[in-house]
């Protein structure tokens, strides 16, 4: 009766070790749904500047679809994405919303010179500021200083 007893005590502590292993694995991974999160956290941080463009804009450019679809085909556009942002352009015409509005806000983007490799935000902003307001002034890219003579030299 004890061997009985011991064998199945044994049987269950180690079928519970062994439904335990993987269990103890998990915890010291991140869990994916902790990622989500932050990939959610992501992905609002951009809806963000869309819905507050959606905010500023009045007319069929400034409903959040177009807005959407917009930013994206502007940015594809811009990355030399241009078969991608042809799909998006697609959608955007099914929505009904302006296709000038992408032409003035992709020449906007454009005329505002290069950007800046150390600021990562300077990308997002600038398509969202040209979306909004495509009459943006262009850029100079080096503004025109006068050419002082040092006194005595000639």
């Amino acid at each position: 009766m004890f061997l009985v007893a011991w064998r199945f005590l044994a049987i269950v502590l180690s079928a519970t070790a062994f439904a335990a292993a993987p269990l103890l694995a998990q915890n010291a991974e991140p869990k994916p749904a902790e990622a989500g999160k932050a990939d959610a956290a992501k992905e609002a941080a951009g809806r963000t500047d869309e819905m507050e463009a959606a905010r500023l804009m009045t007319g069929p450019a400034g409903r959040l679809e177009c807005v959407w679809l917009g930013f994206r085909a502007v940015s594809l556009m811009w990355k030399d994405d241009l078969d991608t942002a042809f799909r998006h352009l697609e959608l955007y015409d099914r929505f009904g919303c302006p296709r000038d509005h992408v032409q003035l806000s992709f020449r906007c983007f454009v005329s505002q010179g290069n950007l800046d490799p150390k600021d990562p935000k300077a990308f997002d902003t600038r398509v969202k500021n040209c979306w909004v307001n495509p009459a943006l002034p262009p850029a100079l890219a080096n503004p025109p200083t006068a050419a002082v003579e040092k006194p005595g030299t000639k």
